[in-house]
């Protein structure tokens, strides 16, 4: 929307205020490293953003923020000051600022740094969070659900995902799963659930996020020594590479069952 209240600035506000309960534990946990992250990651990606504003006339966004703080709770430690600069630059430029900004972009920034840290430097050890991070994740999930700006169908498909397993598993969880679950409901709100580069139609949010589920219980499963954080932001990646298609596949359908419905 670019009228009235809510303008893409109203949102990208929004939703980072979605994401303070989550925000503010990291910050008590993890004390002046996670300051000094998230500091970096702040000056790094707003640096781009003034480089495009000046480039192209284009405002800097909130948005800049949601992808500072994702990317500093979730990347690789021990990179070095280069490698992070290096990261954040690739995500915010490639994945975002050249397509004219968050709003028009086709995959998330913050994902897109963290898969081409992950990628590109496999030495390098993830993340570990605490569990209160996983609990903070649910007021900011009720949040942004509440206030429309995450679709909560994904949610549910990837909660459907997880309970599908459980069922299989007759009550128990498949081998590895159980420490992957945390962390993976901490990315599906800070990556997954981003209201642009998710699926839009009602039917392809369901499958994104059975999707994004289904990934998680697939790798946590099978990918052997891969850490928590490495799995879910995987899993987000390539989910989010099938939004388009589950889009499409959803109007497709529609227009199927629409023709037949009026000849």
């Amino acid at each position: 929307m670019i009228r009235g209240l809510w303008d893409r600035e109203t949102v990208a506000l929004l939703l980072l205020i979605c994401l303070m309960p989550l925000a503010l534990v990291w910050l008590w946990f993890g004390g002046p490293e996670a300051w000094t992250r998230l500091a970096l990651a702040l000056v790094i990606s707003g640096a781009w953003h003034l480089v495009f504003m000046l480039a192209r006339a284009q405002p800097p966004s909130f948005a800049g923020a949601i992808t500072a703080l994702a990317v500093a709770m979730l990347a690789p430690e021990e990179l070095g000051l280069a490698r992070l600069i290096l990261g954040i630059s690739f995500g915010s430029v490639m994945a975002e600022l050249v397509f004219g900004g968050w709003g028009r972009n086709v995959i998330n920034p913050a994902t897109a740094t963290l898969a081409f840290l992950g990628f590109g430097f496999p030495a390098a050890p993830w993340p570990e969070l605490v569990l209160p991070l996983a609990w903070a994740a649910i007021p900011a999930a009720v949040l942004g659900v509440t206030l429309g700006l995450m679709p909560g169908r994904v949610i549910g498909g990837a909660l459907l995902a997880a309970l599908v397993s459980w069922g299989v598993g007759q009550g128990t969880w498949p081998a590895g799963l159980a420490p992957v679950l945390p962390m993976a409901f901490i990315v599906l709100v800070l990556l997954v659930c981003d209201p642009v580069t998710s699926a839009s139609t009602r039917p392809g949010r369901w499958l994104y996020g059975l999707l994004y589920g289904g990934l998680v219980v697939l790798f946590a499963t099978g990918w052997q020594g891969a850490a928590p954080a490495q799995i879910a932001v995987s899993a987000a990646l390539f989910a989010s590479l099938a939004a388009p298609m589950l889009d499409e596949a959803a109007i497709s359908l529609w227009r199927a069952r629409r023709r037949k419905h009026l000849g």
